[in-house]
């Protein structure tokens, strides 16, 4: 999910590669074509954006959803991130195996202990059952204060006891594991939410700025994998500071971050898949529009 941060920082382009900067006098056919070519080669990962339109976290699910939604992303990506366990969550790395997906399976944690037990319990099953590329235990918990460090400590020497040999982290915003080192220590590996919008920055600096937030959590990770498990523009709603949803922000966004991913091979999941309604009561109407697809699965850019 995605977090705000209102620090509101400005960050100058100072070196960015001079393709992205040529993007900057595209017209607009011709960024669709070059969207249209990163999407078609292939991204390292999405994150998976389950509810259709009136659903959300705790409704139903089923299988023929799921499947319908993975179906549409195979083409272009090797790589799910999910975000829970529990609730039809855990049907998503089952099919995503059977459908040659990799996943990075994450156990969503909150402050109700009972089911806490339950998404760590059912991660280190999906685990041992071979569903598991990469496990997440939480995300953003410290973020919003659902947890302790201590207790979040002791949650992934958990999971990482029921699942030795498969890398076991912790995703949050990078400035967490700058400022978090027992974090570090106890993560496998470093996985890092991006977000230039969410603190503010104008979009003529995002991609500067969230290069430098990767540069930090790399810093903080001591050599360390460090993954980018979300970043993503919004394609319209309300602002946030100098940073402005639009359809055309949010395809140059998706253009930058994947250009740079693929040269200097660098693993990112885009968030997000499809675009998810259920989002606007936490995070305003800009929550609605981070997808790549909309709610009925059509391609929002590119065409």
């Amino acid at each position: 999910m995605s977090f705000r941060k209102e620090r509101f920082q400005t960050f100058r382009a100072t070196d960015i590669p001079e393709k992205i900067q040529l993007l900057r006098q595209m017209p607009e056919d011709e960024l669709k074509k070059q969207f249209r070519e990163i999407l078609e080669e292939g991204v390292h990962g999405f994150c998976f954006s389950l509810y259709e339109e009136g659903q959300k976290p705790g409704d139903a699910v089923t299988e023929d959803q799921i499947r319908k939604r993975l179906e549409i992303l195979r083409p272009y990506t090797s790589w799910i991130r999910t975000f829970s366990c529990t609730e039809g969550n855990e049907l998503i790395p089952k099919i995503a195996k059977e459908m040659g997906f990799k996943t990075l399976a994450g156990a969503w944690l909150g402050s109700d202990s009972v089911k806490n037990r339950k998404e760590l319990k059912a991660l280190i099953q999906l685990g041992k059952q071979g569903l598991v590329d990469i496990a997440a235990v939480g995300n953003e918990v410290l973020y919003r204060n659902d947890l302790v460090e201590e207790e979040l400590i002791a949650n992934i020497a958990e999971v990482k006891a029921g699942l030795p040999d498969i890398p076991v982290g912790y995703v949050d915003a990078y400035y967490e594991f700058v400022q978090r080192p027992q974090i570090v220590d106890i993560c496998d590996i470093i996985l890092c939410n991006c977000y230039p919008y969410w603190e503010g920055t104008p979009f003529e600096y995002s991609f500067d700025h969230m290069r430098h937030m990767y540069q930090l959590a790399i810093d903080a990770g001591k050599g360390k994998r460090v993954v980018i498990t979300e970043t993503g523009w919004p394609s319209q709603g309300e602002g946030l500071g100098g940073a402005k949803p639009s359809h055309m922000h949010a395809m140059q966004y998706f253009i930058n971050i994947h250009l740079w991913a693929q040269e200097n091979e660098i693993e990112t999941f885009y968030f997000s898949s499809f675009d998810e309604s259920w989002k606007v009561s936490t995070e305003g109407d800009v929550g609605a529009y981070w997808g790549v697809w909309d709610s009925k699965g059509k391609l929002k850019f590119g065409t």
